[in-house]
C-alpha cells in the first residue's frame, strides 16, 4: 500500500540532499513541519500533490523530475513532455529561430538537455571548420565536438581554461539535473586527451574581457578569433522540453574577431583561402 510514497519520500530525501539541505532546512522554506517532511521521506505520511508540487518547487527540481516525484507518489504528471517539433510548440521554434538568425553573423545554437544541437545559426559552420564527419552525423553533441580530438580542441588555443570552464559547468548541470547521461557524458569529455600543442604552446594574449569571463579562444587562417559566451533559457516554461532548451550565442571579444566573422560569413561560413 505505501510502497509509492515510500518511493515518492526517497525520491525527495535524494533531491533534499542533493541541495545539501537539512530536514529543518527545507521545512522551514516549504513552510511546513519538519516532523511532517520527516514523515513524507520516510514514508510513515502519504504526500498531496499540492505537497509535492511545494517540495520540489522549493528545491527547484527541474520540470521531469517533479513529473516523476508526482508518479512515483500515484498521481499524474503536471509537465507536458512534446517534442520539440510539435505543433503546440511552433511559437517557441519561432523565437529560437529568430534569436539563432538575429546573431547573424556570430555563431548561435540551441541545444537540449544533453547538449544536442537542436538548431544553429550559419556562423556556426566557423567554429566547426576542420571537425571530423563521425562527430557531425547524427545526434551531434556539442561538448563532445568541442572537447573531442577529432572536433575542435585542436584549434582551441586556450584548451586547457576553456576545458576547466566546460567540465566545472557541466558538473555545475549535473548537480542540477542529476541526469545519468550527462554524469557519463562528463566521464567522456575528462578521458578525452590534452591536444599537444594545449602543453606547448604560449599562453595566447587575451582581450580584458578575460578579466570577467573565459573566452574561447579559436585558431584561424588569418589570426585568432575570440569569443564570449552567454546563455539563454525560457524562464517561463511550463513545457518539459521547452524548460531544457539552452540558446549558447557567441560574442566577438575583440574587434578583430568581429571584423572577421563579417568577413567569413560573408563569405559562407567558412574560412576564405588566402
Amino acid at each position: 500500500m505505501i510502497e509509492k510514497p515510500s518511493c515518492a519520500g526517497d525520491l525527495l530525501r535524494d533531491w533534499r540532499q542533493r541541495r545539501r539541505l537539512s530536514q529543518l532546512a527545507l521545512a522551514a522554506d516549504a513552510d511546513i513541519s519538519q516532523r511532517h517532511l520527516s514523515f513524507l521521506e520516510s514514508g510513515r505520511a502519504l504526500p498531496s500533490r499540492d505537497m509535492v508540487l511545494r517540495l520540489t518547487e522549493t528545491l527547484a527540481v527541474p520540470l521531469r523530475e517533479q513529473n516523476a516525484i508526482l508518479v512515483a507518489a500515484g498521481f499524474a504528471p503536471l509537465y507536458r513532455d512534446r517534442p520539440l517539433d510539435a505543433p503546440e510548440l511552433a511559437a517557441a521554434r519561432g523565437v529560437i529561430t529568430r534569436i539563432l538568425d538575429g546573431h547573424d553573423p556570430h555563431p548561435a545554437l540551441a541545444v537540449d538537455r544533453h547538449w544536442t544541437l537542436l538548431a544553429s545559426n550559419r556562423a556556426v559552420g566557423v567554429l566547426l571548420s576542420g571537425v571530423a564527419e563521425h562527430l557531425l552525423s547524427g545526434p551531434v553533441n556539442v561538448l563532445r565536438v568541442s572537447m573531442h580530438p577529432d572536433g575542435i580542441a585542436g584549434r582551441i588555443l586556450n584548451f586547457r581554461e576553456w576545458r576547466t570552464h566546460i567540465l566545472k559547468r557541466l558538473s555545475h548541470d549535473i548537480d542540477i539535473s542529476a541526469d545519468p547521461q550527462l554524469a557519463a557524458l562528463l566521464e567522456e569529455l575528462k578521458s578525452y586527451p590534452v591536444p599537444p600543442q594545449a602543453g606547448a604552446a604560449r599562453k595566447p594574449q587575451r582581450s580584458g574581457h578575460a578579466e570577467i569571463a573565459v573566452p574561447l579562444i579559436l585558431a584561424g587562417e588569418r589570426g585568432p578569433l575570440s569569443f564570449l559566451s552567454t546563455t539563454t533559457v525560457f524562464g517561463t516554461a511550463v513545457d518539459v522540453t521547452l524548460s531544457e532548451v539552452t540558446i549558447e550565442a557567441f560574442f566577438p571579444a575583440d574587434a578583430a574577431t568581429a571584423k572577421a566573422m563579417a568577413m567569413l560569413v560573408g563569405h559562407g561560413g567558412s574560412e576564405p583561402s588566402s
